[in-house]
C-alpha cells in the first residue's frame, strides 16, 4: 500500500506560499507509518517548532493499473476520504532552500490523519464537484470545491500510473487549498465533506 501525495494542486495555495505553478503533477510518498486513523490525536513532534495542517481529499485505488489512459481513470476508484498532510514547515523551508527532497518534513510518523472512506455513490456527486472544508477550534480555515484543482483526479491517476503501478488500497492525497496554517498543542481540527463532519483530530 502506497500513500501518494500531490503538492501544489490549488492555485490560491500556491500563491499563499509563493511557489511556482507546476506544469505536471508534483508528488511525493509517505510511508504507511504516517497514517493516523479513528480520529486519534496528533502528538506534536519534538523535532519541529512550526507544524502546519493541510486538508485534502483522498482517493483510494480499487484496481491494479499501469499506464492508465485518463479517460479510463474513473474506473480505478469509488471511495474518497478527507486527510491531513501534517507538515513541519520549518524543516520543509530548509529542505527547499537546500534543494532537498521533502523527507523529514512530510513523512514522519502519524503525519497523515485520515477519515474513513466513503463511497462516491453514497455522496451522490462526481469527484470534481465535492465541497470540503477544515475548521480549527470551530473556525473555518480552509474551504474549497474539487473543481478548483489544477490537475483533476483522473489526470493525476493517469500521470502517476506512467511511472508506478497503482495497486488496490493505494491512497492519493490530491492537494490542499489555501488557508494552511500552524497548529499548537490544545488545538482541535475537524474536517467536513459535503457538510458532514468526517474527521476530527486533537493536537496534543
Amino acid at each position: 500500500m502506497k500513500i501518494i501525495c500531490i503538492g501544489r494542486n490549488y492555485l490560491a495555495h500556491i500563491k499563499e506560499l509563493k511557489h511556482p505553478i507546476p506544469e505536471e503533477p508534483l508528488f511525493f510518498l509517505k510511508p504507511d507509518s504516517s497514517l493516523l486513523q479513528k480520529n486519534s490525536p496528533f502528538y506534536y513532534p519534538d523535532f519541529s517548532n512550526n507544524v502546519h495542517y493541510e486538508c485534502e481529499l483522498v482517493v483510494k485505488i480499487n484496481r491494479l493499473g499501469k499506464s492508465i489512459p485518463e479517460r479510463y481513470a474513473k474506473n480505478y476508484y469509488s471511495e474518497v476520504a478527507l486527510g491531513l498532510d501534517m507538515t513541519c514547515r520549518d524543516i520543509q523551508e530548509k529542505e527547499i532552500a537546500n534543494s532537498s527532497p521533502w523527507s523529514i518534513s512530510k513523512v514522519f510518523d502519524y503525519s497523515a490523519p485520515m477519515s474513513k472512506f466513503i463511497e462516491l455513490e453514497t455522496i451522490g456527486k462526481v469527484i470534481q464537484d465535492l465541497n470540503f472544508k477544515l475548521q480549527k477550534n470551530g473556525e473555518t480555515v480552509q474551504e474549497t470545491n474539487t473543481s478548483d484543482m489544477i490537475f483533476t483526479v483522473d489526470k493525476i491517476i493517469a500521470y502517476l500510473s506512467q511511472y508506478m503501478t497503482l495497486k488496490i488500497g493505494d491512497m492519493i492525497f490530491t492537494g490542499t487549498p489555501c488557508g494552511v496554517g500552524e497548529v499548537n498543542i490544545g488545538d482541535s481540527l475537524e474536517g467536513f465533506l459535503e457538510g458532514n463532519s468526517v474527521l476530527k483530530c486533537d493536537i496534543k
